[in-house]
């Protein structure tokens, strides 16, 4: 061997070796990064920072909705508009919130690292935690301002005024259930009889709590802040209920009325895709062939009962004009995309909004953050799909609201279910 060479060799060699060795070494090290990022170890704390933040949302969910009330509460006893700091308050925390919704949900992404899970948990904790503090301290700021300047019987007596005009507002409940039951299947009108009913008994509990805190303000030795705060709640979820029963009723009847063109739209929609199966090849055409089949089976059973469930049947043929878009695929024009989503749109707007008002009812107070998150997405989609200028977009809008007000409801389900 040429003595350069073996020299060279000589040298060569053992650097190769320990370069070789370094770089075995680095790789291992960096696999076994890799693996402790994603052991169980570190997804069972990557979870366990996503539920503390999940709980920390819903406090701070409940937050905002408790500010909401004193926002009012303390407009009324201003006789004008809430004071700065509160106003200031709720709108930090409305911001806060509806952030932690958008990041608690791109968090749950179960491709997402669990170190970049647990990190990102760790910021909404952060931020929330920040929020919770600026509404204490708000709170505490009105809380001693109200104790110095207002009297517990000028709070009673506004209290008083606002139970008045609610009971004004909401009028005769059973009376508007009366109407339903007299036209519609119950199983349209059952959530409508229920805050009917809890309407009546929230202002009927109010009433009775608000004669209390006044024989309690006249006694000094007494607080009245116990039953006055008790009180407000009640009238606030009176306020509520009666909403939800107005909604209802709305919903209903719009529905009724729809009917009649949301079927003759449907049937418009199954003629137009059996013109463009006679263009597809014969694969596409049998897999056409078969939806229009079904949808056009579906919508005969569904015709005879319509009125009597016309919030269902609306949401059912959203649900079958999904299905034979989906079946239609790319073989229809622009032009045929866009009259079809102009035609499908109103009733898929209704299906979501009836969608929306049944997962808000369920979602309320669910001890999950899951539910409200993707309750909250769907209201976005549903505003998206209002505001969208393009009717596939609001189309695609309004069905995404659809699905996430279905996933809110389950989610809300499941969070009750297990913690019971």
């Amino acid at each position: 061997m040429d003595p350069l060479l073996g020299a060279v060799l000589g040298w060569l060699v053992p650097v190769v070796v320990v370069f070789g060795v370094a770089a075995i070494a680095i790789a291992a090290i960096a696999w076994a990064i890799r693996a402790a990022r994603r052991s169980p170890r570190a997804r069972a704390r990557a979870e366990a920072a996503r539920t503390d933040a999940g709980s920390a949302l819903v406090r701070l969910d409940d937050e905002v909705g408790e500010l909401d009330l004193e926002v009012s509460l303390s407009g009324a006893l201003y006789g004008g508009d809430a004071p700065p700091s509160l106003r200031r308050a709720r709108r930090t925390a409305q911001h806060v919130r509806d952030r932690a919704f958008e990041e608690f949900q791109a968090i749950s992404d179960e491709t997402l690292a669990p170190a970049e899970t647990e990190r990102r948990a760790r910021l909404i904790r952060a931020r929330v935690d920040q929020a919770l503090g600026i509404i204490a301290g708000a709170r505490a700021d009105h809380r001693q301002w109200t104790d110095e300047n207002v009297s517990a019987a000028t709070q009673v007596d506004a209290a008083r005024r606002r139970l008045a005009v609610l009971r004004e507002s909401m009028g005769d409940p059973q009376a508007l259930v009366r109407e339903l039951a007299d036209r519609f299947d119950e199983s349209e009108w059952a959530d409508a009889a229920t805050a009917a009913r809890t309407a009546l008994a929230d202002t009927a509990e109010a009433e009775a709590l608000l004669d209390r805190a006044a024989a309690d303000a006249a006694d000094p030795s007494r607080s009245a802040l116990a039953d006055l705060a008790m009180a407000e709640r009640r009238i606030r979820s009176g306020q509520f209920e009666a909403q939800r029963l107005e909604e209802a009723h709305r919903l209903i009847s719009q529905a009724a009325q729809a009917l009649t063109g949301e079927f003759d739209a449907a049937r418009a929609a199954v003629r137009q895709a059996m013109v463009t199966r006679e263009g597809l090849e014969p694969v596409d055409a049998e897999r056409l062939g078969t939806a229009i089949r079904d949808v056009t089976a579906a919508l005969d059973a569904l015709q005879p009962d319509a009125g009597r469930r016309p919030t269902a049947a609306v949401d059912r043929i959203a649900r079958l004009r999904d299905r034979l878009d989906l079946a239609l695929g790319d073989a229809r024009t622009a032009q045929q995309r866009l009259r079809g989503a102009r035609t499908a749109l109103p009733g898929t707007l209704a299906a979501a909004r009836n969608a929306i008002a049944h997962a808000e009812a369920v979602v309320s107070g669910s001890p999950g953050a899951a539910p409200r998150v993707r309750l909250a997405a769907a209201q976005d989609e549903l505003a998206a799909a209002r505001q969208a200028a393009d009717p596939v977009e609001a189309l695609d809008a309004a069905r995404r609201a659809m699905r996430h007000a279905e996933d809110a409801q389950a989610l809300a389900a499941y969070a009750r279910m297990t913690r019971e």
